[in-house]
């Protein structure tokens, strides 16, 4: 193949992607230019010029729409963990489960960035397999880099299918419209653009490519070298024990869980180490971290995590107003907690009783806003020591226990042993401060659940977890049953309208 046939600057390829996802202006997209990218002139011709092109990957996972807030902070509003201050007005729809202009909708937008992280993966995966460098890199790195890009095709694959996808065994038949489009071949002219019109792959088709590209991710990449900020194999075994979850596959959840305790990148932390990992440059549990580190990949006061969750400025400034602390724990996760007081007022800023669950210190109140101090969450606190930049666990250590210890407690699994899933629970509640519990059945299933809860807030698993169980969300002012179409998310018109093979989810 002669190299021309394979040369791709990022003109081309924004060019492309705005052909193939049917964006109504240039000028949108080429705002969302990531650090690290290819220069416009360059080609994906060089190790160097890969290995940016991957950085852009990376980078992609910052967008607001993804890791840098809806995927934590707009599926947790959309569950009943929180409630909404009204302080900026923001997340207000998501808490009450309608649209902007009050229609109602499940109001994810993460589709077209992460179809554009794909088709670079894509168009990344190609230059790897076909370009020939001089002098050329070594196996290792190779296969390094061919192992990131199949890691992060396969949790943009799976977080889409989180939210416009029903999840398997729990699906509502009347209603199901398939997985999501199921891209592996780069689109890098406007030929490949008209002709990618693709329908929605089935659920099962997209689950088998996000297998075999964790499969192959695991035997390609590096046991640590990296991590947490880039793929290990130990990220993308946590990856795949999540994936399984979904899929119900508990076999699976519990041989790629297994493989992840030994990973070093990321290891379970107890007591003071666990409240203070959050405060460190990088977490201590994470196996896979997104990384903020400078002004230009702050996403602002308006909108970050930091600002979604605490109205507060810093730890050392809690009574400064720095963000707008929109959505703040509802009094029953705050019970769950051991956290009893005092009452949230102006004398109190910085102070609560809690009992010994250690997750409880990442909770404070804060400087308050219009609708005066509150009780917030300050997971995301500016722990860079630059406001709305701190950096967001995607896989923990704790995950991957209380995977496991879920697929060993279900009843009729290969893998069903009652004895092992307490073992795994009790090792999430002594880590936390809390005793250990001898249950059986329903109970044990209920207390993995409820440490599922308690161990994620704020960081965007509830609503997910509700949902690929089929367990309808109690809420108020109304319950989303199982059946809701607002458990999926509505994909966006215009990709609807630009692609007539591409049916929209139903209800919407």
């Amino acid at each position: 193949m002669k190299m021309k046939t394979i040369y791709m600057n990022w003109k081309n390829l924004l060019l492309a992607t705005v052909l193939v996802l049917s964006v109504t202006s240039c000028d949108d997209l080429l705002n969302v230019q990531p650090k690290a990218q290819v220069d416009a002139n360059g080609a994906l011709s060089t190790p160097d010029a890969i290995q940016a092109a991957i950085n852009s990957v990376y980078a992609r996972l910052r967008n607001q729409a993804n890791y840098g807030r809806d995927l934590l902070a707009q599926s947790d509003a959309m569950s009943d963990i929180g409630i909404t201050t009204n302080n900026s007005g923001r997340l207000l729809n998501e808490n009450r489960n309608v649209g902007s202009t009050s229609a109602v909708q499940n109001t994810f937008s993460h589709w077209q960035n992460s179809y554009f992280a794909i088709n670079e993966i894509n168009i990344n995966l190609q230059a790897v397999n076909d370009l020939k460098f001089n002098p050329a890199p070594s196996a290792a790195t190779v296969n390094s880099w061919i192992g990131q890009l199949k890691f992060l095709r396969a949790l943009y694959y799976h977080d889409l299918m989180r939210a416009y996808a029903y999840d398997p065994g729990v699906v509502v038949a009347p209603q199901d419209r398939g997985g999501v489009p199921l891209s592996i071949t780069p689109i890098v002219t406007s030929t490949d653009a008209s002709s990618a019109k693709l329908s929605r792959a089935s659920i099962a088709d997209v689950y088998s490519q996000i297998y075999a590209d964790l499969n192959d991710a695991i035997a390609k990449l590096p046991a640590s070298s990296g991590g947490p900020f880039i793929a290990t194999q130990g990220a993308a075994n946590a990856l795949l024990s999540r994936v399984a979850l979904y899929n119900k596959d508990y076999a699976t959840v519990v041989s790629a869980a297994t493989a992840a305790t030994t990973s070093t990148v990321g290891t379970l932390q107890s007591g003071a180490a666990y409240v203070s990992g959050w405060r460190a440059s990088r977490h201590p549990e994470s196996l896979f971290e997104v990384k903020f580190q400078d002004a230009n990949e702050n996403i602002g006061v308006n909108t970050s995590l930091q600002t979604s969750y605490s109205s507060s400025l810093s730890l050392s400034a809690l009574a400064t107003q720095g963000g707008f602390g929109d959505f703040v724990p509802t009094v029953a996760l705050r019970t769950s907690l051991g956290i009893t007081g005092p009452a949230a007022s102006s004398s109190t800023v910085g102070q609560i009783c809690t009992g010994t669950d250690v997750r409880a210190q990442l909770y404070s109140v804060g400087g308050g806003r219009g609708s005066g101090p509150k009780i917030e969450c300050i997971k995301f606190i500016g722990k860079n020591a630059i406001a709305n930049l701190d950096n967001v666990p995607v896989l923990r250590a704790s995950e991957i226990y209380l995977n496991r210890a879920e697929a060993y407690a279900t009843p009729g699994s290969a893998v069903f042993d009652e004895a092992k899933a307490s073992t795994d629970l009790n090792a999430i509640r002594v880590a936390r401060g809390l005793a250990s519990v001898s249950l059986t059945g329903a109970a044990l299933q209920a207390e993995i659940q409820n440490q599922r809860l308690l161990e994620f807030a704020f960081e965007g698993h509830r609503w997910f977890d509700l949902k690929r169980r089929g367990v309808d969300l109690v809420k108020s002012p109304e319950n989303i049953l199982n059946s809701d179409y607002r458990r999926l998310a509505n994909i966006p018109q215009r990709e609807v309208d630009g692609n007539p093979n591409l049916k929209q989810n139903f209800g919407y």
